[in-house]
Order: C-alpha cells, then sequence, then structure tokens
C-alpha cells in the first residue's frame, strides 16, 4: 500500500513539473519583455522608423506603438496567457492578427500567428510571424512575417534604444 501511494504521489509530482516548467519559460519570456520598456530609433528597410514600449493595465499587459517612415502606427499589446505569451496586433492594415509565443530561446521570442480578426477571407493580408531578438538591452530586432494569399513576406527592423 505504501508503494503505491509513493508511486501515486511520484506521478502527481511529476505531472506537476511540466506546467511549472512552461510557467518559468513563461515568466523568463514576460520578464525579456517587459525589459523593452522605453523609446527605441531605427530603421525598417532602410527608412526611419521607431517603437515605443510601456507597461499598461498596472503593469499586466505591454502596449508596443510602431511607427515607420510613412507615418503609419501600428499598436501591439502583450500579456502572459498561462504558460504562454500572447499578442494581439493591430494592424494599419485593418485587421488584428494574434499570435502565441511558440518560442523562446537565449536572446529570441517567436511569436506563431493563432488567429485573426476583421478578415473579409482567409486570403487577406495579415500578419503571421514575429520574431523579437534583444541582441543586448540596446539593442533590438523584429522580424515580422506577413501572407497574403499563399505568398509570404518579411519585413525586418532594426532599433537602438533611445538614451
Amino acid at each position: 500500500m505504501r508503494r503505491a501511494a509513493w508511486t501515486g504521489a511520484m506521478l502527481l509530482t511529476a505531472g506537476l513539473a511540466l506546467p511549472l516548467g512552461a510557467a518559468e519559460a513563461a515568466a523568463s519570456s514576460w520578464d525579456r519583455m517587459k525589459a523593452l520598456v522605453g523609446t527605441w530609433q531605427g530603421t525598417f528597410e532602410g527608412k526611419p522608423a521607431k517603437v515605443s514600449y510601456a507597461l499598461v493595465s498596472d503593469g499586466t499587459a505591454l502596449m508596443e506603438t510602431l511607427e515607420s517612415h510613412d507615418s503609419s502606427q501600428m499598436v501591439t499589446v502583450y500579456h502572459p496567457d498561462g504558460s504562454t505569451l500572447l499578442m494581439t496586433h493591430y494592424c494599419s492594415i485593418g485587421n488584428q492578427s494574434r499570435m502565441r509565443a511558440a518560442k523562446a530561446a537565449g536572446d529570441r521570442v517567436e511569436f506563431a500567428f493563432v488567429d485573426a480578426t476583421n478578415l473579409s477571407s482567409p486570403d487577406q493580408h495579415r500578419m503571421t510571424r514575429l520574431v523579437l531578438t534583444l541582441r543586448d538591452p540596446d539593442h533590438l530586432v523584429q522580424e515580422w512575417t506577413s501572407r497574403s494569399g499563399v505568398e509570404e513576406h518579411m519585413g525586418r527592423f532594426e532599433f537602438t534604444r533611445k538614451r
């Protein structure tokens, strides 16, 4: 009887270890995201761009405001969602892609498409992937992938923290 109880306790503990590991990974990614707070200047396809990050909703969400050379402005809101991170990108093309952090390793956090709102068709242009690379505390790269039908396009922003 003792052995059965011990085995049951070990299985329960093993079952809890996976969610805790995922939660710790999400917390680490969230801490990396919160470190972005501030103003950044850089380029997109050789033209000026800027991005700013602010903690909102009593520190439970991170709001990104991205501005490109053509004066278009986009907002993305990142937040923890259980054992992962979730984001909603309010695109200047008028739809809203949601992405989940697929993986985080080293200095990178990768978000993959979940769904989108305000699409008139499944082939409409939308954002489908984002890779954030924080090379060091003052250098950030964003690689956005968009999809229109079966065609994909990747755009790369490179930013330096404004002091």
